[in-house]
């Protein structure tokens, strides 16, 4: 899939463990972790926003593109 879902490694820049992200944003963990994985489908704009939030970044910073050979 050409968008690669890049929210570990924001995690590890922040130190931030999944539980913790989980409280944060309020999402329960078997979401996060479809996210993380990128096995998730779409993602919200509120979902996307809550974490940016708890991790002080930008969008892109989570989500890139990669275009398919």
């Amino acid at each position: 899939m050409p968008i690669v879902v890049n929210l570990d490694v924001m995690m590890a820049k922040r130190k931030m463990s999944l539980n913790e992200l989980s409280e944060k944003v309020d999402l329960t963990l078997a979401n996060l972790s479809i996210l993380k994985t990128g096995k998730a489908k779409a993602v919200r704009f509120s979902t996307l926003e809550a974490i940016c939030n708890a991790l002080d970044c930008q969008p892109g910073d989570i989500l890139e593109y990669r275009q398919a050979d």
